[in-house]
């Protein structure tokens, strides 16, 4: 008998940590909200181009982001009325394109993304194969007029550094001094090439590896922005980032990369005067919505083998179905350690689940109303000795009956609550007037108010907890929770015990 107490609790434990597991590992590690109102940041960005056409075909190519670590994009959208929009793929990564035939006059195109810090899906950045290239081929770029002092500065920079990332930071703090030394004078005011470009070319020479990027802040909402040039330095196996003005950057969450590389961001042939702009705003948006985002849901194994994926009509079937076990509970905890008698198991459950569709006070009076009648008539019927399988289909049939009158009659008094009480189980509420019937037969009346009454008490306990939000949230979102609640419901199957109702009845034996 030990053994099988343990084995119980063994099961029982094992059972309910997998679920708390699971449960532990979406909050914590995935990221899904625990309460139903919390609430997550989702940026817009959208990029505005405009041109003007020349009456010629008009080919426009745009730089689309890649994948990066903290922030996931849920959705993108391209506005570009009468044009043909499709998306390749080249070396450093997808590009927009759109095309039309003939184009005059200004033209203005949108390309809008979606994103969200995303913790539902951590990836480490791919790490792409960079070439290297000799010492001597590195300042090609830069005018030859300048190579010389280009690398005096180089040199200086060198003695005054320990690491790439200090070297760096130092070549950047000489190009941004508001008093810059007679080198880098030189290179400001001969050189055609960007200053990203002149640090670029200058740090490769000095043999670092190191890339260009191209991002916008998106912390604060903005308009008409330009893209800010960045430089990422690699050392040690980690990519450290540079601000061409403040130098290295510490923290840059809010940082979103929009080209990574030395691919062109805009490309346009056939028109002239073409530009692009950015705007960046952000909002608050209940987190359940972002779960069921489709890009979440399949960047995820987990989230992708749940009830998300299923349509939407099923999910909404579930949405009620999870919530039989938290009745369940209430059930076992009110017979086993209270002591309440029912009409039944789970019918308490079912009726529940009615007064959830036809609103709690409406569903007690139908419920009232229909068993009432249905005594009555049941009572009448057994006069007429029938067959038990004859008299529970009468008994059903008197119950669909007395409901089709009731839905008439409150149509026509005006009491829409009336009409939901299509959503009672007929069948159930067949067997319960047939077993209080009995019941009446053998116990007597009081038998029946006890148990009915029993019945109808626990059934509004389970509507308040089944009808909760939290409980509705968590059930759905948290399926996992329905096997700690097993955990439980086996820990409690044990007891056997005093109830409380037996506790209050032998209170003078006690005495």
């Amino acid at each position: 008998m030990t053994s099988r107490k343990y084995h119980a609790i063994g099961v029982a434990a094992v059972i309910a940590f997998i679920g708390l597991f699971l449960l532990y590992y979406k909050v914590k590690i995935l990221g899904m909200p625990f309460m139903p109102d919390e609430t997550k940041t989702v940026y817009r960005i959208e990029a505005k181009i405009t041109f003007e056409g020349m009456n010629k075909p008009v080919h426009v190519s745009m730089a689309l982001p890649q994948e990066q670590v903290g922030l996931q994009v849920i959705s993108e959208e391209a506005s570009s009325s009468g044009y043909g929009f499709t998306k390749s793929k080249t070396l450093y990564g997808q590009r927009a394109e759109w095309a039309k035939r003939r184009v005059i006059g200004p033209q203005t195109l949108y390309y809008t993304l979606e994103l969200v810090e995303q913790e539902f899906v951590q990836k480490s950045e791919p790490e792409k194969k960079h070439q290297t290239r000799r010492k001597k081929e590195l300042l090609l770029d830069i005018p030859v007029e300048l190579q010389s002092a280009a690398k005096n500065l180089i040199k200086d920079i060198r003695w005054r550094s320990a690491d790439p990332h200090s070297f760096t930071a130092q070549m950047i703090r000489d190009f941004s001094d508001k008093d810059p030394s007679q080198a880098v004078k030189i290179l400001l005011a001969k050189s055609n090439i960007t200053k990203q470009d002149m640090i670029y070319h200058m740090l490769r020479y000095e043999g670092l590896t190191v890339r260009k990027i191209n991002g916008l802040y998106i912390d604060e909402s903005h308009r008409n922005l330009k893209l800010i040039p960045l430089i990422e330095v690699l050392h040690k196996k980690k990519w450290q980032r540079f601000d061409l003005e403040k130098g290295k950057i510490e923290k840059d969450t809010h940082f979103f990369v929009w080209r990574r590389g030395g691919e062109s961001i805009l490309d346009v042939t056939g028109a002239k005067n073409s530009k692009i702009t950015f705007s960046v705003n952000k909002r608050q948006v209940p987190s359940r919505y972002l779960i069921e985002n489709k890009n979440i849901i399949k960047n995820s194994a987990i989230l992708d083998f749940s009830l998300f994926t299923l349509p939407v009509s099923e999910q909404n079937a579930f949405r009620h179905m999870l919530l039989v076990p938290f009745g369940a509970l209430v059930v076992v905890f009110l017979r086993v350690f209270v002591g309440i008698r029912t009409s039944g198991t789970f019918m308490p459950i079912l009726i529940a689940m009615a007064f959830m569709e036809t609103s709690l006070i409406a569903g007690v009076v139908m419920f009232i109303l229909i068993v009432g009648i249905g005594l009555i008539i049941r009572n009448y019927l057994s006069m007429l000795n029938l067959l038990l399988v004859a008299r529970i289909s009468a008994v059903v049939i008197v119950v669909i009956a007395i409901m089709s009158f009731m839905s008439i009659l409150s149509f026509k008094l005006g009491i829409e609550e009336a009409m939901t009480i299509t959503f009672f189980p007929m069948i159930i509420l067949a067997w319960t007037i047939e077993r209080m019937s009995i019941l009446w037969e053998e116990e007597g009346a009081k038998e029946v108010f006890i148990q009915g009454g029993g019945s109808l008490f626990v059934a509004v306990c389970a509507y308040f907890v089944m009808s909760n939000t939290f409980i509705g949230h968590l059930t759905f979102n948290f399926p996992e929770v329905v096997l700690v609640l097993l955990g439980i419901i086996i820990l409690m199957g044990r007891y056997s015990g005093y109830r409380l109702t037996e506790l209050i009845r032998f209170k003078s034996l006690t005495e």
